[in-house]
């Protein structure tokens, strides 16, 4: 229990923490009430679009299991651009890491057929995030020792990967069977990543959740976290007291890219059963916009992927009962990514999130 003195400090803690949640909780309210005027103004109703959002994402079990399994990979992509933001780098191209990822896999099974399905389905994965991380980590050594912009680079080499992935399904890997859609081999049944036991949803959803617990306890409770701040926050100061600033953006870029391959070989071995063009469904994308709703905290990424995962879900539904394209809740999604990059600015602003501005009025 606390006592009378504890009260002040109390409240100091939780003005300290309520910032991070109030300003995107906030945004997310503003880029709803804005997307509504876009709503109106095709003649359709904003309340009718959220209550069916509500009722894709949400509104039932059903609906609520197809929202985990579209948060799974999410959880992943989001990780891909948390953890190099840790270091002040903002990097963008998770996607190809996706794509990469997901190829790397289907090869990987598709070499070991016949082996025992535990030893393939680890193979799979580290070859998952072998891909991704090598080209996560790219982008990394690009930064650091070439002075490559990151944004830019690991953009433009989410084309290349999307590019070279459907020049690897549709040549030396595609299956002859795959007449109208090209793609690997399927995977056989022991191979394939199977259900959480009593839901519809995949156990790529415990590991992205173990993924996010796991990289907040190497950024929060270890030297490399540590590090890791201290480069994001100056990396001048960094290098000045002996860190070692580039060995840190290429580790930490490459395991943010593994996790993204990760995502890649559960949509092959948990959803697709094989690699082809649907890899690039625009989930390294939408990761971006949950690491920065999330502030690129690894806790709060899986409530807000559950949340996206939710409104991407919902698309369907939006689409039969309001006869609006598929594509209007990416239309919501790239709104509430502006209105959260504006809302950037807002942080250190208010008094009421600033004990110590509370210190010096007195």
């Amino acid at each position: 229990m606390f006592g009378v003195k504890d009260y002040p400090a109390a409240l100091e803690w939780v003005a300290r923490r309520a910032e991070a949640f109030v300003i995107p909780v906030a945004a997310l309210i503003v880029g709803m009430a804005i997307f509504s005027l876009f709503i109106l103004a095709v003649g359709k109703s904003p309340v009718q679009l959220y209550e069916m959002m509500w009722r894709g994402g949400f509104g039932s079990w059903f609906s609520i299991q197809n929202s985990l399994s579209r948060a799974a990979p999410l959880l992943l992509t989001a990780l891909c651009v948390a953890l190099p933001a840790r270091l002040g780098l903002v990097v963008i191209g998770g996607e190809g890491a996706i794509v990469l990822g997901g190829v790397a896999a289907a090869a990987a099974g598709a070499a070991l057929n016949g082996a025992p399905s535990f030893i393939v389905v680890l193979v799979m994965g580290v070859a998952g995030m072998a891909a991704g991380g090598i080209w996560i980590g790219t982008v990394g050594a690009l930064r650091h020792y070439r002075a490559v912009n990151e944004t830019i680079s690991s953009l433009l080499m989410a084309y290349i990967a999307i590019a070279l992935m459907n020049q690897l399904v549709e040549g030396p890997l595609r299956d002859p069977a795959s007449l109208n859609k090209p793609s690997t081999k399927p995977l056989a049944e022991a191979y394939r990543i199977g259900n959480i036991s009593g839901m519809e949803v995949h156990w790529g959803l415990v590991i992205g959740i173990v993924a996010c617990v796991l990289s907040w306890v190497l950024i929060e409770k270890t030297r490399w976290g540590f590090a890791a701040r201290i480069a994001g926050g100056n990396v001048k100061a960094a290098q000045v007291q002996g860190l070692a600033v580039g060995p840190l953006i290429v580790g930490f870029t490459a395991l943010a890219g593994g996790f993204a391959g990760l995502a890649g070989m559960l949509e092959v071995a948990a959803v697709q059963g094989s690699a082809n063009a649907s890899l690039a469904a625009g989930y390294g994308y939408t990761g971006i916009l949950v690491a920065f709703l999330a502030r690129h905290n690894p806790l709060a990424i899986i409530p807000v992927a559950f949340l996206l995962g939710g409104i991407d879900a919902s698309g369907g539904l939006i689409q039969r009962r309001m006869d609006l394209p598929d594509a209007t809740v990416l239309v919501l999604q790239g709104m509430l990514f502006i209105v959260i990059l504006f809302s950037e600015t807002l942080y250190g602003r208010f008094k009421a999130f600033n004990p110590d501005l509370w210190k010096r009025v007195a």
